[in-house]
């Protein structure tokens, strides 16, 4: 009993071996087709906004006013939030009044000595000079006071949408240069994407682009080029330039994009009509260049490739039509 069970035990291993060699075996084969082919250059970015805006106080204090919520629209302009500016305040009509003092004394000055313009002294040029010299560093100090005045409120830079409030209340305390507010205009968005300097060349301003972004699977948005950078971009290994691509035939404020989605540009660089064409992976390379096999045994056809898409390569020789190659 032992025996046979061996028996077909190997019977059933050599079956297998056959079934499985015969299929490893298989050779796969194409045909050389005919039609159009592009050549396109796909590059990959995320999506931006030129009205884009993160917004912060230039002083620290405490918040007492805001004036909007997130996910609202707002105008260039609107105030947003603003600091308690009683001593920045009162810092600015303190230097006001120093200006008004220095300017006074500045005029009595200019006009005891009006009439020694021809022959005035060192004593006269002395006093003026410092009368002049006082009233213009009052000047200056109101500038500083009304800007450090100015500092504790945020504005609208442009029209657009609060996307984020870091205090949406008031009475608590916030520091110098920390994020209070971000704005952005979603009709202004963007696929902003990088391009080396043998990429970068191939690109025209105005070229139309396919974008596909990773958040909306399988489908394809229209734009064009809108900017091609003339400088590569600080901080990139390499001469990267940046490509700015716009979105076309698209109503942004509504179309659920979002800043820092990623995505891919698809760019065609060239285009043939009615030519010959194989799939990529069937055009083999040797010392004598390219070719493709013709029979189970190897044969080959010496070819020369046109231009090349993703899948297929244009093909150049003595091919014809539904040629059956190996690979």
């Amino acid at each position: 009993m032992r025996k046979k069970i061996v028996i077909i035990l190997l019977i059933i291993s050599a079956v297998l071996f056959f079934v499985f060699r015969n299929k490893n075996s298989e050779v796969k084969t194409s045909n050389v087709q005919k039609g159009n082919i592009k050549e396109e250059l796909v590059l990959s970015g995320e999506v931006t906004a030129t009205n884009y805006a993160k917004l912060s106080f230039e002083t620290s204090g405490k918040i007492i006013y805001v004036g909007v919520k997130e996910g609202e629209k707002i105008t260039k302009g609107r105030l947003i939030s603003k600091l308690d500016s009683t001593v920045l305040n009162s810092s600015y009509q303190i230097a006001l009044s120093n200006l008004r003092i220095y300017d006074a004394t500045a005029q009595n000055i200019l006009d005891q000595v009006k009439d020694n313009s021809n022959d005035e002294t060192f004593a006269q040029k002395d006093l003026r000079t410092t009368a002049e010299a006082n009233k213009d560093k009052a000047y200056e100090a109101v500038i500083t006071a009304k800007r450090n005045l100015d500092g504790a409120s945020i504005y609208a830079p442009f029209n657009g949408i609060v996307t984020y409030l870091l205090h949406p209340f008031t009475g608590v305390y916030t520091s110098l240069g920390i994020v209070e507010a971000e704005i952005i205009d979603p009709t202004t968005m963007y696929l902003n994407v990088l391009a080396d300097q043998t990429e970068v060349t191939k690109l025209k301003k105005d070229q139309k682009v396919k974008i596909l972004l990773d958040s909306f699977d399988g489908k394809e948005f229209e734009g064009k080029v809108a900017n091609i950078s003339f400088t590569p971009k600080i901080g990139e290994s390499g001469s990267v330039y940046a490509v700015k691509v716009e979105f076309k035939n698209i109503d942004l404020t509504n179309s659920q994009f979002k800043i820092a989605m990623t995505g891919d540009a698809k760019f065609v660089i060239s285009e043939k009509e009615n030519v010959l064409y194989l799939q990529n992976n069937f055009i083999k390379q040797d010392k004598l260049g390219s070719y493709v096999k013709i029979d189970k045994k190897q044969k080959k056809i010496y070819i020369k490739t046109g231009i090349e898409s993703e899948e297929n390569t244009e093909v150049i020789g003595d091919v014809k039509e539904g040629l059956v190659v190996y690979d």
